[in-house]
This record gives structure tokens, C-alpha cells and sequence, in this order.
């Protein structure tokens, strides 16, 4: 890639978020045109969430929010995933977002949840460039999640698969590097241990908030296909983002630029497998990988289900 190339994608990227003229991290459609059972269970179900109650009375979805467009439940929509021991995740508890920067409406939403807490797993700059509006009554908690020089790393790009690799290498680092593991150790203690809901997100909410939601999720016992899938759902819900996004650039730097970034705007399923793959090959199973990676005690990990599962 040349020199203008490489600073146009530093231009575009900040850690794991594609940060452009406004528009935050974007996600792009799946090509594949069978629906994975967590996007078929959002769609039966509705997309805008307001007010559904599902079965045994459970809390209501998620709402849609036009200004935080990733912003949705870690326990999933209608009745809550299934986890462990038969039960389904408990809905209103773990919410996971993109950049926490509503507009009047959505703000008035958000408060409306009662959030206790909202924490920021970004960078320093990625945080100057897009602070937070906090929702009133919510405690700020900064979190910063790093995975590596970003720079130096879209650099390296010269092809998509180049940018696919770097985002592999991302999720890698998420089990590796010193850094990550300690902020997702202080990030699940702090969700362990405040009361109330609670939303944790980075600039796309799609890498370090991906791989937060998957660590919650297998906590409860959600089988690995429908926390993939789930992961996958970055690319629906920021869709319209996506287009944005891809659309800004091909006018401003053209179609090439727009073709060699497109694997940064949204989700693969090898970008988080990469990161399962590496946790197998380091600790066996993402268990060990929570006690012996992260460090984190059997009462925290009890506390962690508790609140996940009804």
C-alpha cells in the first residue's frame, strides 16, 4: 500500500473502530443468505424492541437507538438465549453498544433504563474524538482495551485479506497480550461486582465489545453457534452505517480505498474465531482462559452467571 494509502487508513482507524467524518464503526452484510439463528430470532421477534415482554415475564427487548445503532442485550431478544441448566439468559442486565453518543431521543431511551454504570473500553484518542454522552444517573468508568499499534498494522495492508489478517490478529491479541487481558479482567469484576444494568462498549462495539458479549455468553452456557452468530449480528444492526461509511470514501478516496478496507467496517466469523482458536491453543477452554489467562476467581465467574441467567 502507498504511503497516502497508509494514511488514509490511519485516518480511518482507530484501534478497532473505523472512525470517519462522524460515522462510527460500520458492519457489512453477510453474503451467505441463510439466516443465523440469533438474526432469524431478532427479526421474529421485531426489530424495534420497545415494550415486547417475552415468555415467564421477562424484561423487554433491547430498544433500537437510530444514534447508537449497535446498541442491543447480551442476552438476545424474545425469551433470552438458552444457557445453562435449561434456563434463558436474563434479559435488561448486560447491555453492549458502539460509541455512546445519542441524540436527544435516544438519550432520553437510555435513561430510561436505569443504567448504574457505562463503561468505556477505548482508547484515549478514540475517546477525544467521540466522548460519551452519559445517560443521567450512570457512573462513566474508562476501560481502556488496546490491541497493539493500529498504524503499524494498517501499513502492513495491501490487499483485503491483509485487513482480514489484522483483524484476526486483533481478536489473537485479545488472549495474548498482557494489556487486553487485564482490562477484560477489571471489566468482567466490575460487572460482576456493581449492581444494577450495565453497558460496556468501544467505538464500533464489534472487536473488544464482541469479545466481551462472547466471554458473558459462555459464562451462561450459550452454545458456540449462537454466540457466533450473535457476533455476527454487528453486521445488521450497523448495516445502514456500513453504507455510510463505504459511501463517504469511495467519494473522497475512491473505490479502491472502499474495497481494500471493507473487511474493517463490519464482522467475520474468522475474526472471532481466530481468538477461540488461540484460547484453545493457550489455556484448552475459555474457562481456563478466564482463571488462568485473566486471573479471575470462582465467586467472580459465580456472580457473572447469577446475574445472567434467570
Amino acid at each position: 500500500m502507498s504511503r497516502h494509502g497508509s494514511r488514509i487508513a490511519g485516518s480511518l482507524l482507530v484501534t478497532s473502530g473505523v472512525l470517519l467524518a462522524g460515522f462510527s464503526g460500520a458492519g457489512l452484510a453477510q453474503a451467505d443468505p441463510v439466516l443465523p439463528p440469533a438474526l432469524a430470532e431478532l427479526l421474529n421477534s421485531g426489530s424495534a424492541g420497545l415494550g415486547s415482554v417475552g415468555a415467564g415475564q421477562t424484561a423487554p427487548d433491547a430498544p433500537r437507538l437510530a444514534s447508537v445503532p449497535n446498541f442491543r442485550d447480551v442476552a438476545g431478544t424474545g425469551a433470552g438465549y438458552a444457557g445453562a441448566n435449561g434456563k434463558n439468559l436474563n434479559k435488561g442486565v448486560f447491555y453492549r453498544a458502539d460509541a455512546i453518543v445519542p441524540n436527544d431521543a435516544d438519550l432520553t431511551t437510555l435513561e430510561g433504563l436505569k443504567l448504574s454504570a457505562v463503561y468505556d473500553l477505548r482508547s484515549d484518542q478514540e475517546v477525544h474524538d467521540k466522548a460519551d454522552r452519559v445517560p443521567a444517573g450512570a457512573e462513566y468508568v474508562r476501560i481502556p482495551i488496546l490491541s497493539g499499534n493500529i498504524n503499524d498494522m494498517v501499513g502492513l495492508i495491501k490487499t483485503p485479506e491483509d485487513a482480514r489478517n489484522m483483524m484476526r490478529q486483533m481478536n489473537q491479541a485479545f488472549v495474548t497480550g498482557a494489556n487486553e487481558k487485564d482490562g477484560f479482567k477489571q471489566l468482567l469484576t466490575e460487572l460482576a461486582n456493581t449492581p444494577g444494568a450495565q453497558v460496556y462498549h468501544c467505538t464500533a462495539g464489534k472487536d473488544r465489545t464482541g469479545w466481551t458479549s462472547m466471554l458473558l455468553q459462555s459464562i451462561a452456557g450459550v452454545n458456540d453457534a449462537t454466540i457466533m452468530s450473535d457476533y455476527l449480528l454487528t453486521n445488521e444492526y450497523n448495516k445502514e452505517w456500513a453504507a455510510k461509511t463505504r459511501a463517504y470514501i469511495v467519494a473522497t478516496k475512491g473505490e479502491e480505498v472502499a474495497k481494500l478496507f471493507d473487511p474493517l467496517f463490519g464482522v467475520e466469523a474468522s475474526y472471532l474465531q481466530a481468538g477461540l482458536d488461540q484460547v484453545k491453543a493457550d489455556y484448552g477452554t475459555v474457562d481456563k482462559y478466564l482463571t488462568d489467562g485473566l486471573g479471575l476467581d470462582q465467586a467472580t465467574i459465580g456472580k457473572l452467571k447469577a446475574k445472567l441467567l434467570r
